[in-house]
């Protein structure tokens, strides 16, 4: 066959968006290897996949000869771009029973063999028919910013991705949430027969994938894909039903307090932030508090000093006085989408960060040094709240705060739309069952944490025996040692 060229200065990048997509640790041979092909057309393409997800690279020239496929070990292939130069090229092509990789060695061209693997035994890459639906930069932004707020957690497999909500047919919202915090953005119509979940995965958040022009999508039975000028990513998508995640977003209209931040300012306020002394390495704790027409950051270096007080200056707000407390990180990310405004209703509530279509819900933490916050203005507490919960965990140690309870999403109930972003709420006549079971969910999720928390103490236990057995095994080996050197001193006469 006529050897295909690849440029190394085309080849570097592609390698690593392909690496994005391989599995290190199949135990099927075959998915350590690459398809390099010369289509019809003369175009030469790069595809990987972990049987998953499937990724295809188009270099940017094509080039003459009849159509080729080789198949060649990522790894291999790696290495010896690595050695090459951006304005080289290499050249591979099928010989009889193996594969030739030819490279710039001096002056002549070194060569190396692999064995031959056949190209149909590579896995077949789907095809999506239906029609490409462009994706603006807006979408494609939220996109990438609902995966960074979604589940990692393997038994909430349904959370591990970010959900394309398309049964509102003229407004569609993209969401992701962890239980912590929920993104979510609204104001796209998408010609989306149902809704659809895509799992997180690094390749779409690579940066030459985000900078690599337009998005179009396309949306299989199965599969979806996702394309840019140069770049195919196939996934499979999540199965199952995504839980109703309008139930623990706070309606706008029981907003009491409304601060807004100069959308110019985040970025020196996230600075701020990230100075902001932390007592609590597990919740990152930072209180926000709105008092006498002034906004102020709370933190302290340790748990038994006073909270310190910065205010943040050019903001604007409204309402009563009220103190919560979140974790900082989330407050971070929040304003790094730019969402500027924050709106609160008491300190056991959900706090809201907006801006245009865009919001972020996050959980409130309390500390045990503040002062009991005050009650809902409504007798029953909000889908993401209630006090159930302090039953089922163990009192925390002096001065460390606390997390409020997990956010708990639900299922749809037969149409009937929850008190969340539209301003909607149930009948009065569920609030008691749904109340049962949001008791039950937060007993479970307490007795999930407490069995994490044991296997990360046996993991530690394990390390630590580990470690001991391989001090034991040294010390034996050099007391073995000193032994025979004894040994030898015995036999020797004078």
């Amino acid at each position: 066959m006529k050897p295909i060229t690849l440029p190394v200065a085309e080849l570097k990048p592609a390698l690593t968006g392909l690496g994005k997509v391989l599995n290190g640790r199949s135990t099927l041979a075959i998915l350590n290897n690459i398809k390099v092909e010369r289509t019809n057309d003369g175009w030469i393409a790069l595809t990987s996949t972990d049987l998953d997800r499937w990724a295809t690279v188009r270099l940017e020239h094509p080039a003459e000869g009849p159509p080729a496929t080789v198949l060649l070990p990522f790894d291999q292939l790696s290495q010896l771009v690595k050695s090459c130069g951006k304005g080289e090229s290499i050249e591979v092509m099928s010989s009889g029973d193996h594969n030739l990789i030819r490279f710039p060695l001096g002056d002549t061209l070194g060569e190396s063999k692999v064995p031959f693997v056949s190209p149909d035994e590579f896995p077949a890459t789907p095809r999506i028919k239906c029609e490409a639906i462009p994706l603006s930069s807006t979408l494609r932004e939220s996109i990438l910013e609902a995966m960074e707020c979604a589940s990692e957690d393997s038994t909430r497999y349904v959370l591990n991705g970010t959900f394309i909500d398309a049964r509102d047919r003229k407004a569609n919202y993209v969401v992701a949430t962890d239980g912590k915090h929920l993104y979510s953005a609204n104001s796209f119509t998408l010609p989306l027969k149902e809704s659809v979940i895509i799992p997180t995965h690094k390749f779409l958040d690579w940066k030459e994938f985000a900078s690599d022009g337009e998005w179009q999508m396309r949306e299989g039975e199965k599969h979806l894909q996702l394309s840019s000028r140069r770049w195919r990513f196939i996934t499979k998508t999540i199965e199952g039903n995504y839980p109703d995640w309008r139930a623990p977003v706070p309606n706008p209209a029981d907003a009491k307090t409304v601060v807004t931040l100069d959308p110019a300012k985040l970025k020196t306020l996230i600075k701020l932030i990230q100075r902001m002394p932390c007592h609590d390495e597990r919740y990152h704790t930072l209180g926000l508090e709105w008092k006498g027409g002034q906004f102020m950051l709370m933190g302290k270096d340790k748990p038994q000093e006073d909270w310190l007080r910065v205010p943040v200056p050019d903001i604007q707000g409204r309402g009563p006085d009220v103190t919560v407390f979140l974790d900082r990180q989330y407050l971070i990310k929040g304003f790094g989408y730019g969402l500027n405004t924050i709106s609160l209703i008491s300190a056991v509530h959900p706090i809201r960060l907006h801006s245009g279509g865009k919001q972020l819900i996050i959980m409130p933490v309390r500390a045990n040094d503040t002062e009991p916050a005050p009650s809902p203005a409504k007798p029953a507490p909000p889908p993401a709240v209630t006090t159930a919960a302090s039953s089922t965990q163990p009192p925390p140690k002096a001065e460390q705060p606390t997390p409020t309870t997990p956010m708990q999403t639900h299922p749809p109930t037969n149409g009937k739309t929850h008190h969340g972003a539209n301003g909607s709420s149930n009948g009065s006549d569920k609030s008691d069952t749904k109340s049962t079971l949001e008791a039950a969910l937060l007993q479970l999720e307490g007795i999930k944490s407490g069995f994490r928390e044991s296997i990360n103490q046996l993991s530690k236990i394990g390390d630590s025996i580990r470690a001991a057995m391989r001090e034991q095994k040294a010390s034996e080996k050099e007391i073995h040692g000193v032994r025979q050197t004894l040994r030898s001193l015995q036999s020797v006469r004078i």
